[in-house]
């Protein structure tokens, strides 16, 4: 394929360690060319992941061509190193009675893809996923299932057998969507120590502790975070300094604040507010949520109403004030990204077949259309790779 051109040790430790993490995130990645890789869901026009070039200073990007041809390679995850790529293949069996995980190499100086190999997620319709920040662990969040699992990366970057896997229990209060567990997304903590998982079919957020060295998870004390009946808890972000969890809520349309413990991995519950423009009141859904790298601004996507709601980010991460909701110029956001250095979002708008690309003002956190789109059939989700 041709890609075109009062505090323990440890607390102050950790304090240390989420500090630093901020201070990089103030200033920003450096201004250079990346790989995009753009997941979807397959069909008569998808075929599974494709790439392009963009270059942050100018904001150009080149023609979009398929780095993998795979099934439904809903999300996507980097390894640390920037060498590997993971995509999960969202299916209820797919060469086997469960759904899977995708392994690639990335080509660095020409961003293609090889395909590594293919290991089962342990559960139905694997959602999305995550490797741990030491890049020997792959989580995976089993929608279908209600389960997460834990697969070990090898030295190859080659998927291995599971080696943990939890089941979650219960059922919410919407009859139609909460039948059952649905975990929907796996977050490694900033220090790596704690998996936190939502789980959309009993309004939770469950808490595991991860043990770096064999990849097994353990519950957390306490377990989980409660969130309101019927809120479906989807994806979260951490605030850059550590301190702050942003949960967005898919059937209910809300964010909720947490206080983060990061020495118990714990989560308290501080405020809720809405998605949604005061006012309207035709159907919607959120999917996705992400933090500037400034700390500044919070960005959460609409299904329905089809925006962006955006977000200032008040007492260093503690409240948060509506500024804008952005129309996406297209149908249903499934999932949007921020670029690297902080200055663009790319919305995927699932049932348009395009990503339209925002600058994102540094001091405002104000979204405007550059009248850049990329047509890519039912993108879902971005991941950018930096190119050496």
């Amino acid at each position: 394929m041709r890609l075109f051109n009062g505090k323990s040790a440890k607390g102050s430790l950790l304090v240390l360690l989420m500090g630093i993490h901020f201070c990089f995130a103030e200033g920003f990645a450096p201004s250079r060319e990346y790989f995009v890789y753009v997941g979807t869901y397959t069909g008569a026009a998808a075929k599974g992941i494709y790439a392009f070039r963009f270059q942050p200073s100018t904001g150009k990007t080149t023609p979009i061509e398929l780095a993998a041809e795979t099934v439904n390679p809903s999300f996507l995850a980097v390894h640390p190193n920037n060498r590997l790529l993971y995509a999960v293949n969202e299916v209820s069996n797919y060469e086997g009675p469960n759904g899977s995980v995708s392994a690639y190499s990335i080509d660095t100086s020409t961003g293609r893809l090889t395909f590594l190999n293919r290991a089962s997620s342990g559960g139905n319709d694997p959602c999305h996923v995550a490797v741990d920040r030491s890049g020997k662990w792959l989580t995976a969040a089993n929608y279908g299932s209600g389960s997460v699992s834990v697969l070990p990366i090898g030295p190859d970057g080659k998927l291995g057998e599971i080696s943990s896997m939890v089941r979650h229990s219960g059922s919410g209060k919407d009859p139609r969507r909460q039948k059952s567990p649905h975990a929907h997304s796996v977050n490694l903590s900033p220090d790596n120590r704690f998996l936190l998982v939502p789980d959309l079919g009993i309004d939770k957020i469950m808490i595991y502790r991860l043990d770096a060295a064999t990849g097994k998870l353990e519950a957390n004390d306490p377990p989980f975070a409660g969130l309101d009946p019927g809120s479906g808890p989807r994806h979260l972000a951490f605030h850059p300094n550590g301190r702050f969890v942003y949960q967005i809520n898919e059937l209910n349309s809300t964010i909720t604040t947490f206080v983060y413990d990061p020495v118990l991995g714990t989560l308290r519950d501080s405020a809720t507010l809405s998605t949604l423009p005061s006012g309207f009141k035709g159907a919607s859904t959120t999917a996705e949520i992400e933090v500037h790298p400034n700390g500044k601004f919070l960005y959460g996507s609409n299904r329905g109403h089809d925006s962006i709601a955006v977000f200032a980010v008040k007492g260093n991460g503690g409240r948060l004030e509506p500024i804008e909701f952005v129309p996406t110029k297209g149908k249903t956001p499934r999932q949007f990204a921020i670029d690297p250095t902080g200055n663009y979002l790319f919305a995927a708008n699932q049932h348009s077949d395009e990503v339209v690309l925002f600058r994102i003002d540094p001091t405002r956190g104000t979204l405007t259309a550059t009248g850049a789109v990329l047509k890519i059939p039912a993108p879902v989700c971005v991941v950018f790779v930096p190119m050496p």
